[in-house]
């Protein structure tokens, strides 16, 4: 009976003992879970909030390029308005150059080609005289014209290559209006006498002079001066030209500046 119940009490003892073993063995366990689930929390816990930081950055990257972008998409669509500014002034600038032609080619082109005057010769003058009045009609309002009078200075010359002697007149219009008279006033209620009296002083003082005559010496008369003669056609048609020129040279830069931009842009993206 005492072996037995020492028995008993041995097993209730080793009861004991295993029991708190397996106490102990579940509370290791228990804070081996614990401390698992703290360390994946606190690892959940830092990649969010390295997560959080890559974001942040990404977010100020990508705000600060697309000021970049707004910037340079800005000035790209201020230099696309100068771009077509210029090309509108050089285009405007070629037109008006061309409407100058066109009323220079009408005007003054067509009367230096229609001129006989082109060869030059000096003249050496024969004889002035005043041969007297010649009558005029002029303008005073509307449906009203009155009789005026103007002296009439009559200059013969003669022509050195030939030695023929021709009538001088002034100009191509001095010639249309009376072919008689050297000059011809405007025709007004008094004339200036001393215009002409001046002109006769002159040719006493200047006996030769360059003048311009047909080739085929049909006309009658010589002219002192041409309207429509190199000089003057140069002068009318340069400042059209330049106008012209200008034009395209800005259209050429605008162009020219177009095509080294683009040309810069793939050469970037190349590189990149």
């Amino acid at each position: 009976m005492q072996r037995e119940e020492s028995y008993i009490g041995f097993y209730r003892r080793k009861k004991k003992v295993g029991s708190f073993a397996h106490q102990t063995q579940s509370s290791a366990v228990r804070r081996s879970g614990e401390g698992g689930k703290f360390n994946k929390m606190f690892l959940w816990t830092g990649s969010r909030a390295a997560q959080g930081n890559q974001y942040e950055r990404r977010t100020v990257y990508q705000k600060i390029r697309e000021h970049g972008y707004l910037d340079k998409r800005k000035t790209v669509t201020a230099l696309k308005a100068g771009e077509d500014r210029a090309i509108l002034l050089g285009l405007a600038m070629i037109m008006c150059s061309m409407m100058l032609y066109f009323i220079l080619g009408i005007t003054i082109l067509r009367s230096y080609m229609e001129s006989v005057w082109t060869e030059e010769s000096w003249c050496t003058v024969l004889n002035s005289t005043n041969i007297g009045d010649m009558t005029c009609t002029f303008s005073c309002g509307s449906d009203c014209y009155e009789v005026s009078k103007y002296p009439c200075l009559q200059v013969f010359v003669i022509l050195n290559s030939s030695g023929e002697v021709y009538r001088l007149s002034h100009t191509e219009e001095m010639l249309e209006i009376n072919p008689e008279c050297f000059y011809v006033p405007k025709c007004k209620k008094t004339c200036n006498m001393t215009v002409i009296e001046t002109i006769a002083e002159h040719f006493k003082r200047h006996q030769q002079f360059p003048c311009f005559h047909d080739r085929e010496r049909k006309q009658e008369n010589v002219l002192l001066t041409r309207l429509y003669g190199p000089n003057a056609l140069f002068h009318s048609l340069f400042w059209p030209t330049c106008m012209a020129v200008g034009g395209t040279l800005i259209i050429a830069m605008v162009k020219l500046t177009q095509y080294l931009s683009l040309l810069c842009e793939s050469i970037s993206k190349i590189k990149r």
